[in-house]
């Protein structure tokens, strides 16, 4: 298991260095000068030019990208051509409401697609599977950007339930000590908080679930129906052990693996950022601030949020690949 992680570790480093290339050159190639941008349309030309050297725009491409990599190699993302603040310092205040929204949404997908799986596999070729199925193909077929304007619409103006934008009420006297919202709250017993921040998550969240639960659904139902075909699943309903012991004990433990890379990968892409969904809601996260960050082509800020994004979603799925060993103790890294 060690060998495995080290050559996991070791295989980031590469990977790191070819996204971070990726990003520069794709953020390079959009159309507009960033040094034009910042002062406006009717800036001359002796402004611009002074500008551009003053951020090294002026230099040759393998000249800007070799200066970005010996700041990032010691932990320098530099900073905002918009803002003017530290990326590091952005990102360690946007990543946290990017957090507490991946793991909510998670957490519904999670529940919901595992359950629903399971329910239609137990009932294959049923009433019940037909209409988990077909709310999981509509889960995934809505447009995220509707289905967030149709809640909103719904139980944000017509019946007035939730809040539709940002992640706490002005009114309450909440002072964080991290950007950790939800974490300061629980620690701190600001239970009003703690409740407004859970009202405020609850729409975003749910939005944001319905892709992944969907994608759960589906493959917790594909695994399980492969599972409960196998020799000791038949030995356990001989042995006259009960439904939900056999559903949830024995079969889904094993049929579990296919869903966690799904679950990993999902989640990976929600850390990354729910560019649509944040900027629908007025979530203060990296997937909106990654949006302006392009629209307003700072390219700074556009690669130190790709790199931590890309690192968050190494990470996730190296902790997926070690919790297969856990699911399956037939597998064995370190012998391969």
């Amino acid at each position: 298991m060690y060998i495995f992680l080290c050559k996991r570790l070791l295989l980031a480093i590469p990977t790191f260095v070819g996204i971070s290339l990726l990003t520069f050159l794709m953020i390079h190639l959009v159309p507009g000068d960033a040094a034009q941008i910042m002062l406006g349309e009717r800036a001359d030309a002796q402004s611009v030019a002074a500008l551009r050297a003053e951020l090294g725009l002026d230099q040759p491409l393998y000249v800007q990208f070799w200066r970005f990599f010996g700041d990032l190699l010691q932990g320098d993302l530099g900073r905002s051509i918009h803002t003017h603040e530290l990326v590091v310092t952005e990102l360690a205040q946007r990543f946290p409401a990017t957090c507490e929204l991946a793991l909510c949404s998670m957490g519904i997908a999670v529940l919901g697609g595992v359950s629903a799986g399971v329910l239609a596999a137990a009932r294959r070729g049923r009433a019940l599977d037909w209409l988990c199925m077909a709310g999981a193909t509509a889960g995934i077929s809505i447009p995220i950007f509707w289905l967030a304007l149709m809640l909103i619409l719904l139980l944000g103006v017509q019946l007035p339930l939730l809040p539709i934008s940002g992640r706490l009420s002005p009114h309450l006297d909440f002072a964080p000590s991290t950007h950790f919202y939800l974490l300061d709250a629980l620690v701190g017993g600001e239970w009003q908080a703690l409740g407004d921040l859970l009202w405020h998550l609850l729409l975003p969240s749910l939005t944001l679930s319905t892709v992944p639960l969907a994608v759960i659904a589906r493959m917790t139902r594909a695994s399980l129906l492969e599972v409960l075909g196998e020799d000791y699943i038949r030995t356990a309903w001989a042995k006259g052990l009960g439904e939900r012991l056999v559903l949830w004990r024995h079969a889904l433990k094993n049929a579990f693996i296919p869903t966690l890379t799904v679950i990993a990968l999902e989640f990976g892409y929600l850390l990354g950022g729910a560019i649509i969904t944040e900027t629908v809601f007025a979530w203060p996260g990296v997937g909106r601030w990654l949006f302006l960050a392009v629209m307003a082509r700072d390219f700074r800020a556009v690669q130190g949020g790709v790199l931590l994004l890309a690192g968050v979603f190494i990470l996730v799925n190296l902790v997926a690949d070690v919790l297969y060993a856990y699911l399956d103790p037939r597998i064995r890294y370190d012998r391969k």
